[in-house]
């Protein structure tokens, strides 16, 4: 397989060592505040994970960076450029792409059709070649299904599923069909949120596989929240853990599990060994 070169930066964004910089960002909802002043970055072409317990606030820290929810103070930095002002369509078309710990497909519609859906940030074809289905449109539709079905259904072993209704597959598969609507996005920074949730071990270890092959093969920087311990220890580069909105530790993965204050953090769940990998000793 080729490895795809990633996009030329946009016009007016700046050069930085980092592919991803989040600093001081603070989140509140009411009087509860969801992020306290969080800041991390996340170096190009590296798979970072963000962990911590429930209520930690890594959702709120993915929607904040992903542009669905404005924080009250911080800054978020796509490869330098300061994307505060733009919201989540527009992050999207600079590359910052994502899934979601709720699977978010479009149910009645076929595999193939929800993984084109992931190409609209970057479609060309305006409101009339599209009713007409005019030249440009028609080239679009061919360049794009041609992708698709060669590189991304090919890459993640979905063919056999291609035109399949979303809503007849079971849970491990719409999870990678969230992940192929995500890579048809050509993403810079693909954001998974919960990857492997509900999954068995044999689809967790698909899935895995599939995140390594997407980092080394694909040169995408990945950021990741995830529960399964196991998982983020084996694939991750760097982790950040949070508790109660903050970043409480971050490095990398053996040093993050001996930190005193993330097995602190993590006792609530009655697991002493809660960022050990399963079968790794004491």
């Amino acid at each position: 397989m080729q490895t795809r070169e990633p996009p030329t930066p946009a016009a007016g964004s700046e050069r930085s060592a980092h592919a991803l910089e989040v600093e001081g960002l603070t989140l509140s909802f009411g009087g509860v505040r969801a992020l306290a002043g969080v800041s991390f970055e996340v170096e190009e072409g590296s798979i970072t994970s963000v962990i911590g317990p429930n209520g930690a606030g890594k959702t709120s820290l993915f929607n904040a960076i992903s542009g669905f929810y404005r924080p009250d103070a911080g800054t978020v930095r796509v490869f330098g450029r300061d994307v505060g002002r733009l919201h989540a369509p527009r992050r999207a078309a600079l590359g910052l792409a994502r899934t979601f710990q709720n699977i978010a497909l479009f149910r009645g519609m076929t595999v193939l059709d929800n993984i084109k859906l992931g190409r609209h940030a970057h479609m060309r074809t305006n409101l009339l070649d599209a009713l007409f289905y005019l030249g440009r449109a028609r080239r679009e539709e061919v360049a794009l299904r041609g992708e698709v079905e060669e590189r991304i259904i090919d890459f993640l072993e979905i063919d056999h599923i291609r035109h399949a209704p979303v809503a007849a597959l079971p849970y491990g598969l719409r999870k990678r069909v969230e992940l192929a609507r995500a890579l048809a996005m050509r993403p810079r920074i693909l954001m998974l949120d919960e990857p492997v949730a509900g999954m068995n071990r044999e689809e967790t270890e698909d899935m895995a596989r599939f995140i390594l092959d997407v980092k080394e093969e694909w040169g995408v920087t990945i950021l990741m929240v995830e529960h399964d311990m196991g998982m983020v220890m084996d694939v991750s580069d760097h982790v950040v853990v949070l508790n109660f909105g903050q970043v409480i530790a971050r490095g990398q993965p053996e040093e993050v599990q001996r930190d005193p204050q993330v097995v602190a953090a993590y006792l609530g769940t009655g697991r002493a060994g809660a960022l050990r990998p399963e079968g790794e000793a004491a």
